[in-house]
């Protein structure tokens, strides 16, 4: 009866309500894409075959190391700084935009000098500028910021899965025409366009015009000596997570990235869940911060809770099925990537934790300890790969993975003074008394 009650308040709370149906909105595209771009990506995994679906990835991979530094670390700042400052909307948005699209520049200059450094042949090199230039559109994603900050995501769920459709239909029409990996290439950019212009479609639509946006000089240098740590945080998150992808195909071969990436998508297409909690509930922990502490870091430990209990039921899942999933899903072709699902599905349980934790970093200004913890990530995860590969081959790089994100996202707390307390709240995430405790208290 008692929780019939809470449940009838909670309906009638208006913040709760709120956030619910924003985080419906978000758990939905999630659902859709996770459903579609499965089915989809691998047939596309089939089609190319392990070799060419290896080269596709690997493209991926380099780029990756890159397009990161066109996002310049604004996204959760930008957050912060609209929920902060609602009046000054068109500056942030007009300053972000501005920095993120000198930012997509760039990168395709440094790109340009990066390959004449690789053993790529020409066609590889042609794929790597083809799916680059995708990260000049991804600058309309400040458009998505705003509405994550105004708690409002229907628009960007009904711009993801229009552009998620479009595209799913021209790899579809690619398949059954036989065509080159080319043409999966500019499926990335096509993407990257409609995206774009869907967020201005309907920033538009809710009266609001980007002409009004204005960049300010002042504004920027403001952004940048917030970001520029989280800039360098997310180039070495990056390499911790896609270098295994290049040491692999450097080390091995191109057909060994294809079995790799094979479980990888399967073990990543998970990672959204923790985003869209992390993403719909953030201004809730910064408005929480703002009032009450003890509230503050009450809610938190709530999401780490989830999140931990998220991770495991999905491990446990893939785990004993592994071989019936790979199977299922890829064919025999791809029977090597079984034992690398196995072992990188469990690096989900601190990826989760890590993707909220970050918010946390971000409401506490910890943008220094971030990139701490991320140099250790990359450096355990490149000298792990460098030792773990040539002995265990790709299940070697599954468990470099594991390790360093365990490194990065959970133990480092212990070491820390000032995150000791973050430490604490996670590890009793992982066991259930604490949560079914907090639940019926």
């Amino acid at each position: 009866w008692n929780m019939l009650q809470k449940l009838k308040s909670l309906r009638n709370h208006q913040g709760f309500m709120k956030y619910f149906k924003n985080t419906s909105w978000l758990f939905a595209e999630r659902i859709i894409r996770m459903a579609v771009g499965l089915f989809v990506g691998i047939w596309v995994a089939r089609y190319l075959g392990p070799e060419r679906f290896g080269l596709f990835s690997y493209v991926q991979s380099f780029v990756g190391l890159f397009a990161v530094v066109a996002a310049l670390g604004l996204d959760g700042i930008l957050v912060r700084e609209l929920v902060a400052n609602k009046n000054e909307r068109d500056t942030l948005l007009g300053t972000a935009f501005g920095m993120k699209l000198s930012g997509a520049i760039v990168v395709l200059f440094f790109l340009a000098i990066a390959v004449s450094f690789t053993s790529n042949d020409r066609y590889t090199n042609m794929l790597v500028f083809i799916v680059a230039s995708a990260t000049v559109f991804q600058s309309f994603n400040v458009i998505d910021i705003y509405f994550q900050s105004k708690v409002v995501s229907r628009f960007v769920v009904y711009t993801n899965v229009i552009s998620l459709l479009i595209t799913s239909v021209l790899k579809i029409i690619f398949i059954l025409n036989e065509a080159s990996l080319l043409c999966f290439a500019l499926v990335v950019v096509v993407d990257s366009f409609v995206l774009a212009c869907g967020f201005v479609y309907f920033y538009c639509k809710k009266n609001l015009h980007i002409v009004d946006w204005r960049f300010e000089f002042a504004t920027a240098i403001n952004l940048f000596k917030d970001s520029w740590q989280y800039i360098l945080s997310a180039i070495v998150v990056t390499v911790y997570i896609k270098i295994d992808q290049i040491m692999i195909k450097e080390m091995l071969d191109s057909e060994a990235v294809g079995y790799y990436a094979a479980a990888v998508r399967l073990s990543e297409v998970w990672y959204m869940l923790p985003g869209v909690i992390g993403v719909s509930l953030f201004p809730a922990i910064l408005n929480a911060k703002k009032n009450n502490e003890d509230l503050y870091l009450s809610r938190l430990q709530n999401i780490y809770d989830l999140v931990v209990w998220m991770a495991v039921a999905i491990a446990v899942v893939v785990t004993i099925f592994s071989d019936n999933i790979i199977y299922i899903l890829y064919g025999n072709q791809y029977a090597g990537s079984s034992s690398v699902l196995v072992i990188h599905i469990w690096a989900g349980l601190f990826v989760f934790l890590g993707i909220v934790y970050e918010k946390y970093l971000i409401a506490e200004k910890f943008t220094r300890k971030k990139i701490y913890m991320s140099l250790l990530g990359a450096t355990s995860n490149v000298v792990f790969n460098f030792l773990l590969i040539p002995r265990y081959g790709i299940q070697g790089s599954a468990v470099a993975t594991l390790f360093s994100v365990m490194l990065a996202d959970y133990l480092y707390d212990l070491f820390d003074p000032d995150l000791r307390q973050q430490f604490i709240m996670k590890t009793k995430a992982f066991f259930p008394v604490h949560y079914l405790s907090s639940t019926f208290k």
